[in-house]
C-alpha cells in the first residue's frame, strides 16, 4: 500500500521508518498510545474530567483518539483550531482565549450555529456585550466561560470583585449561557522544581476559590472549572477546585518537560513519542556533521533538541541556518556519514508541530500512516 505526501512510500515494510524524506516529524503510536492511556486512567482515578488542549498537536485524528479514551472533548487555543475540530465532528469544544474582532467574533457566531455545545472564554463585559449582540442576531445562544487570571499576565479577570463585575454583565444577557471558570497558569506548567511548582498550584487553588465563593454568593457557582496542564496534572487532580484539566502536551511529551522534575521521587508516566528524523548532508568540518534540519525544522523557544539515534546519545544538536543543522560529536560518539538518518527529541511540542503537514507514524521500524496536521494556524 502506498500513500501519497510529497513522495511516495510504501507502509508497513520494514525499514520504512528510516527511508522518510527529510526533515520529518515522526510520531511513534505505541508510546502515544500509552500516554493517552495514561492520562485518561490518571483522571479516572482522581474523578476528574479531561479536555486535552488541541494547540500540542492540531489534529483532530488525535483529538479523536483521546475523546475514545475518555476526554470530553478538546480545548482550542485559536479559532482556527476550533473551526478545523468541529467540522472533523469532534463536540466539546472550548476555545481558550478571547475572541474580539469583528471577523473573528462573525466566525465564532457561526461555529456556534453548528456545534451549539463549544465554549469560549471571556474576560471583560465590553466583549460579552459583542458576543450577546452577534450570538441574539444570529438566533443562537452561545455558551461562555469567564477567565481567571493566576499570575502570568496574559488574559483573564484578575479579581473575584472582576469576576462577579463580569458575572452580572453575562447574566443579563440573554443569548449567554454561563457555564463556568477557567483558570490557566502557563507560568506554573514548567516549574522545574516540584515543590515550587506544588506551592504554585496551592497559590493558584486559594486564588480560584475566592473567585468560585464571590460567584456563588451571586448564583453563578461555576459547573466547570477548567485549567491545569501536563506539568501539574497531577496536583491539580489530587486536590483543588478543578473538575477538568486541560493538558496537552503529556500526549508526546518533549525536551522541554524534560528539564522538569515530575514529583520528587517520581518519574514522568509519559514517554516521548515525537521526534524529528533528519540527515546527514556534509561531513567536511571536524567535530560536527551538517544535517539538513534547522531553524525551519525546530520551534526555537525550547531547549535544543535531544539526540536519540544510536551511538549519538551524548551528541548535541545546534542550528546553522533555515535548512541546516549541526551535530556536534563528543569523543565516544559515532561519527555519521552521508545519508544516515538521525532521530532527535522535539524542543518544544506545540509550534514544532505547527511547522509540519504531516506525521509520520511509526510502530517500532515501520511506517504505518500519515496523519494531517489539519489545525496549524
Amino acid at each position: 500500500m502506498t500513500v501519497q505526501s510529497f513522495v511516495q512510500y510504501d507502509l508497513d515494510a520494514p525499514g520504512s521508518r528510516y527511508a522518510l524524506n527529510t526533515p520529518a516529524l515522526v510520531l511513534d503510536l505505541d508510546a502515544f498510545e500509552r500516554n493517552v492511556a495514561r492520562m485518561a486512567d490518571i483522571m479516572h482515578a482522581h474523578g476528574k474530567n479531561l479536555r486535552p488542549h488541541a494547540k500540542s498537536h492540531k489534529s483532530p485524528t488525535i483529538a479523536k483518539a483521546q475523546i475514545a479514551a475518555g476526554a470530553v472533548g478538546c480545548c482550542c487555543a485559536t479559532l482556527d483550531e476550533a473551526e478545523v475540530m468541529a467540522a472533523a465532528g469532534i463536540a466539546g469544544i472550548l476555545i481558550t482565549s478571547p475572541v474580539t474582532t469583528a471577523l473573528k467574533l462573525d466566525r465564532l457566531i457561526a461555529l456556534a450555529g453548528k456545534a451549539p455545545d463549544t465554549m469560549i472564554v471571556v474576560d471583560n463585559p465590553a466583549n460579552a456585550e459583542a458576543l450577546a449582540a452577534r450570538a441574539a442576531a444570529a438566533g443562537v445562544r452561545l455558551n461562555v466561560i469567564i477567565d481567571v487570571e493566576l499570575g502570568f499576565g496574559r488574559t483573564g479577570v484578575t479579581s473575584p470583585e472582576a469576576a462577579v463585575a463580569l458575572g452580572q454583565t453575562i447574566k443579563s444577557l440573554p443569548s449567554l449561557a454561563y457555564r463556568g471558570l477557567q483558570a490557566y497558569g502557563g507560568h506554573i506548567q514548567h516549574t522545574i522544581d516540584p515543590d515550587e511548582r506544588l506551592a504554585l498550584c496551592r497559590q493558584a487553588h486559594l486564588k480560584i476559590d475566592a473567585v468560585i465563593l464571590a460567584l456563588s454568593a451571586i448564583d453563578m457557582k461555576p459547573g466547570i472549572v477548567t485549567g491545569g496542564g501536563t506539568g501539574s496534572h497531577a496536583i491539580d487532580a489530587r486536590e483543588g477546585p478543578f473538575t477538568e484539566i486541560q493538558a496537552g502536551s503529556y500526549a508526546f511529551m518533549d525536551a522541554e518537560y524534560e528539564t522538569v522534575i515530575c514529583e520528587r521521587g517520581k518519574a514522568w508516566p509519559f514517554e516521548n513519542a515525537l521526534f524529528v528524523q533528519t540527515a546527514v548532508i556534509s561531513t567536511n568540518v571536524a567535530g560536527f556533521v551538517t544535517t539538513d534540519a534547522g531553524t525551519k525544522a525546530f520551534a526555537l523557544n525550547g531547549p535544543p533538541p535531544r539526540v536519540i539515534s544510536a551511538g549519538l546519545e551524548t551528541a548535541t544538536y545546534s542550528y546553522a541556518g533555515d535548512e541546516h543543522g549541526r551535530l556536534h560529536l563528543k569523543n565516544d560518539a559515532v561519527r555519521p556519514v552521508i545519508a544516515d538518518v538521525i532521530e532527535c527529541i522535539v524542543s518544544h511540542n506545540d509550534p514544532t508541530v505547527a511547522l509540519y503537514g504531516h506525521y509520520h507514524c511509526v510502530r517500532a521500524d515501520r511506517l504505518v500512516a500519515l496523519w494531517d496536521v489539519s489545525a496549524r494556524r
